[in-house]
């Protein structure tokens, strides 16, 4: 029963976007995955997403994107958590209902393999990351983007795999 109800994310990385979508719901926030962070007095996040740009304008904030690098999908793994988890947040709201809801499940698409494939150090910063976000479980997937009738069921193409 708990099942029914645990929320299911599905989230797709990419240097050019991120997107966090609940399954269930429909719920979606999709951006480019930049940071205006503020680092005096003390490193601050001003605003996330397309509002980045806008907010370092404004403030002098530098602009980051934790998940630009030429050999990695994660550049900087402090704020890649911190852009997912507002994300996370955003499509699950942050009314007093979701305290009390379930830890999501989430699944983490990953762009095609990067030359020689992702490492397994790679993998479990991926992984990590998902589980920093609160989910209980976390799956990572490389293929076709996913349905929420293929994320629900559980089935999912062949033509793609899960990476342990």
């Amino acid at each position: 029963m708990l099942e029914s109800i645990t929320p299911l994310l599905y989230i797709q990385l990419s240097p050019q976007r991120v997107s966090v979508r609940n399954a269930r719901t429909g719920t979606t926030w999709d951006e480019v995955p930049e940071i205006a962070l503020q680092d005096r007095p003390k490193p601050r996040v001003e605003a996330v997403g397309s509002k980045a740009r806008e907010a370092a304008a404004r403030t002098g904030a530098r602009i980051a994107n934790p998940l630009a690098h030429p050999r990695s999908l994660v550049s900087d793994f402090v704020l890649a958590q911190q852009l997912l988890q507002y994300g996370v947040r955003h499509v699950l709201g942050k009314g007093s209902f979701w305290q009390f809801t379930p830890s999501p499940r989430i699944v983490l698409h990953l762009p095609a393999n990067p030359e020689g494939g992702y490492t397994q150090t790679e993998l479990r910063a991926l992984r990590e990351l998902a589980l920093g976000c609160g989910a209980s479980r976390a799956t990572l997937w490389q293929g076709p983007a996913l349905t929420d009738g293929e994320l629900l069921s559980g089935q999912y193409p062949a033509t793609g795999q899960t990476l342990e």
